[in-house]
């Protein structure tokens, strides 16, 4: 089966019966251009070591085995879990290692300590966040994530302090990655079409945080509490915030405390998360 061809992809499903489900995000790329700027976005080659989330059909999956890469790909669903296993593991039994499984259920420690040079996914529209950040928790996680995500998601990953779609994610993301928005995906390029436009997102890890690990997860949950009230002004938010949070001092760490949460660098986030005085519970 040609995997981005419409015509092949609406066969497939017509003989087996099978009807994609909107709630896990199965809009397949059918669009080769777009298939080849993410193969080539990840950095795959001859060796590489690939963890895939949604393989579905198994388009990005093939395209990652074709140029060499060994890919771990973990899919929900049975069908098509059932599918890449007769087609590509057979292909490739060597190179590609199929789980089956909930992403949102994975232990990802153990996962991640396999070592992967990258992280790619065409990632469930309603739940793709929430595997991405518990990803992004994880010090073992990839130096280079790849994924295609619906627009407002990439715009919130990529936002710069000071841009109303900044939050919780930009800086999480932020933290360990330099987030570029590579390109943007027409509702055509799937089948079936979702109803909204995709980008593709690429994540690069700089190492230039100072925090070790229990900083970072500080930090995190910091940034979780302040966001969760992101109109009010900082030292307001601090001052009325669990006592873990509540002696940071923004004018200590150089920040005016009237500024609001989307306002604040990286390196402001870590001068103030670096006041912690208490170990997280």
């Amino acid at each position: 089966m040609n995997r981005t061809s419409p015509s092949d992809v609406r066969a497939w499903c017509q003989a087996r019966g099978f009807h994609p489900n909107k709630t896990l995000g199965q809009n397949f790329l059918i669009d080769r251009n777009i298939l080849e700027a993410i193969v080539a976005e990840t950095g795959a080659g001859e060796g590489s070591r690939v963890l895939e989330v949604g393989p579905g059909l198994g388009v990005l999956t093939e395209g990652l085995l074709r140029r060499g890469a060994r890919v771990t790909a973990l899919e929900k669903d049975p069908a098509l879990a059932a599918w890449l296993r007769e087609s590509l593991c057979r292909e490739f039994p060597d190179a590609l290692e199929l789980r089956e499984g909930d992403a949102l259920e994975a232990d990802w420690g153990a996962l991640l300590a396999q070592g992967f040079d990258a992280f790619a996914s065409n990632l469930p529209y309603s739940v793709g966040t929430r595997i991405l950040m518990e990803l992004l928790g994880h010090a073992a996680a990839p130096a280079r994530l790849v994924m295609l995500v619906q627009r407002e998601v990439a715009d919130r990953l990529a936002a710069p302090p000071g841009s109303p779609d900044r939050g919780t994610a930009s800086v999480w993301a932020q933290l360990d990655y330099d987030v570029r928005v590579a390109r943007l995906v027409k509702p055509a390029c799937f089948w079936p079409p979702p109803e909204v436009t995709s980008a593709v997102v690429t994540m690069t890890r700089h190492g230039r945080s100072g925090l070790d690990a229990t900083g970072r997860a500080f930090l995190r949950a910091l940034v979780k509490q302040v966001f969760t009230q992101r109109r009010k002004q900082l030292g307001t938010v601090l001052r009325k915030a669990p006592a873990l949070f509540r002696d940071l001092d923004p004018a200590a760490a150089g920040i005016d405390p009237t500024r609001r949460a989307e306002t604040l660098s990286l390196t402001e986030w870590e001068a103030l998360a670096a006041q912690r005085k208490e170990p997280l519970p």
